[in-house]
């Protein structure tokens, strides 16, 4: 399997240009729209993407994000779906790199092997697991052995030892969590975090993206000033919410992401 998500990093390091990781709820607004909201965003600058597997108890996410997963799953969307498209992407797109990122459940309930397999079939780059703490590690094996990329996920509240871990493990990337809450619930502080990133990106052998309240260019401007990689969810997913078909939905997703590249291009 090829390491999409080192080669994307390595061409984004060598044009100094920060990476834009958009993150949306597989499924919603439209389960018919998901590839082709992929494309669009994409097309409007994603160096990434981040694709939400819908789950009953999102616990790490805000409203906007529940009720994405909530639409998602009155859709009856599962992992076989989300595989499914995941495999219509890349009959277009070989070279973007995709992280699935959900929660353990759905993915024991599917079969932990069963569902390494299926992913990096499908073409799947790695999977961010938030509910899987990093003691259970061990837990999330199959994903590795299968060719995955766990990204790992770290948090002001983070302690030494448990960073120590997260830095000599993770792959892909480290998602560094902005402020000790949920998606989507607060103001980015971009001074306040600034520092604790620097310190993460001396120490740590993958680049560090930084997500939750990354809302706009201006905020996702202020965070690249630090970091090799801005997510950006509940305010995209929010945009998508309510989109009454594909084409809508397609031009919600290029109208937000296109000024949050052009920002952090100079532009």
């Amino acid at each position: 399997m090829s390491d999409r998500i080192s080669s994307r990093f390595d061409a984004l390091r060598a044009q100094k240009r920060t990476a834009l990781i958009p993150f949306i709820t597989a499924g919603d607004p439209l389960p018919e729209a998901t590839v082709d909201v992929m494309h669009a965003l994409v097309e409007a600058g994603a160096d990434l993407i981040e694709l939400g597997m819908p789950f009953s108890d999102p616990m790490a996410d805000g409203p906007v994000i529940q009720h994405a997963d909530e639409r998602a799953l009155r859709n009856h969307v599962g992992i076989a779906n989300i595989l499914g498209w995941v495999r219509g992407f890349r009959e277009r797109d070989g070279e973007t790199p995709l992280v699935l990122m959900g929660y353990l459940n759905p993915i024991e309930i599917h079969g932990i092997e069963c569902f390494a397999r299926e992913a990096v079939s499908a073409g799947v780059d790695g999977v961010l697991v938030v509910d899987c703490p990093i003691e259970e590690d061990a837990t999330l094996q199959p994903l590795r052995s299968a060719g995955l990329q766990r990204i790992l996920l770290s948090a002001p509240t983070t302690s030494d030892a448990r960073l120590a871990h997260a830095i000599e493990t993770a792959e892909g990337y480290l998602y560094y969590v902005s402020f000790a809450g949920i998606t989507g619930a607060a103001k980015l502080a971009a001074v306040d975090i600034a520092s604790r990133v620097g310190d993460l990106r001396e120490r740590a052998k993958v680049p560090i993206a930084v997500g939750f309240g990354i809302k706009d260019a201006a905020s996702a401007k202020a965070v690249a000033v630090f970091a090799d990689a801005v997510v950006i969810g509940s305010a995209l997913v929010g945009t998508l919410a309510g989109a009454a078909s594909t084409a809508e939905a397609c031009r919600r997703a290029a109208a937000f992401l296109a000024p949050i590249r052009a920002a952090l291009d100079g532009r």
